[in-house]
């Protein structure tokens, strides 16, 4: 939108002290109520440690996922049993996390490969130069994880490869087991979400991302059209409306 029209935004992340991450105020306002309710799980592909880094609106939750499922914080602190029973389940049905990582990298190209990274000893992402990256390495990789276990998500300049159990929409059924929850709403964008959206009573998906490119659809998922900062306010508006039916 033009520069006079756009919304006033607040700084929710800082990385190596510079601002990086943002959402309109009226997002902020609409998670700050979500949060003061207690009805606000923050899930995401994040290491523990990188989502510390962001300063949500409101009271801090008492469950965050991270890690794409693989560890269930608990008032901030990692959940132990949580975490032996990803370690079982990774143990049995998937490749070693180092035969993956050493496959990936090998077959990578120093000329758009920029870094590698393990995530919290669960995953492994690639950041890739999207221009050099040849456009059949991924699915190539795809088909190479899918035999031994794996998932691959290409999400802007990252390449993930993820065990297929590891996932956030089992972390998910794990704290509706321990709280009681009686319904559940979910968003997101990426590939890795759809197992979380899959698992939610409600879920909602932008206009954008890898599950808009690929049209990809669950029941009780509604498709919205706003894409960006703005979508990430009207969803907030409709995980508010769902759980305050009938209040302005």
């Amino acid at each position: 939108m033009p520069d006079a029209e756009a919304p006033r935004l607040l700084c929710v992340e800082v990385y190596e002290r510079a601002p990086l991450s943002y959402m309109t105020e009226t997002a902020a306002d609409l998670l700050a109520r979500l949060a003061e309710a207690g009805l606000l799980v923050p899930s995401t592909t994040r290491t523990p440690e990188q989502y510390r880094r962001i300063r949500l609106p409101g009271p801090a939750p008492r469950f965050a996922i991270c890690a794409n499922g693989g560890r269930l914080l608990v008032d901030g602190v990692p959940d132990p049993d949580w975490e032996r029973t990803v370690a079982a389940r990774l143990a049995a049905e998937c490749a070693p996390l180092a035969e993956v990582r050493a496959h990936m990298v090998s077959s990578a190209d120093p000329a758009w490969l920029l870094k590698e990274r393990v995530a919290d000893g669960l995953f492994v992402y690639l950041v890739v130069d999207r221009v050099l990256l040849p456009s059949g390495w991924t699915k190539e990789l795809s088909a190479w994880a899918e035999g031994r276990g794996w998932t691959v998500s290409l999400q802007g300049r990252k390449i993930y490869a993820v065990p297929k159990p590891l996932t956030k929409g089992a972390a998910l059924r794990e704290v509706v087991r321990r709280t009681g929850a009686r319904r559940t709403l979910a968003a997101g964008d990426s590939l890795l979400d759809a197992d979380l959206l899959a698992a939610a009573d409600e879920a909602w998906r932008p206009g954008h991302g890898e599950l808009a490119d690929a049209g990809w659809n669950c029941p009780g998922l509604t498709v919205l059209r706003e894409t960006g900062v703005a979508a990430g306010e009207e969803i907030l508006r409709r995980f508010v409306g769902a759980a305050f039916p009938g209040r302005p």
